[in-house]
């Protein structure tokens, strides 16, 4: 699973899209916590990563939303800048 950015001890990950994996999304994986977030609602679907983690990836995902949905849609994965 490619590595789009990495901040404050969070790793952002991407799988390319098969058909069967929608909705769009990315993995936050913070130490042994992980989080999957809608790219399109910005909401966490499954995972147990804390509320902290959760409100700043939920930051960073608002800033490169549009990015991150190209991405899934053209399976190009690139490295994006961290939340600052």
């Amino acid at each position: 699973m490619p590595e789009v950015s990495r901040f404050y001890g969070i790793v952002i990950k991407m799988f390319f899209k098969p058909k069967e994996h929608e909705p769009s999304h990315i993995h936050a994986l913070y130490g042994e916590y992980i989080g999957i977030f809608n790219i399109q609602s910005l909401q966490m679907m499954e995972g147990d990563l804390p509320l902290k983690a959760q409100a700043m990836v939920t930051e960073w995902l608002q800033t490169h939303k549009d990015e991150l949905q190209d991405m899934w849609d053209t399976q190009i994965i690139r490295k994006l800048p961290p939340l600052s």
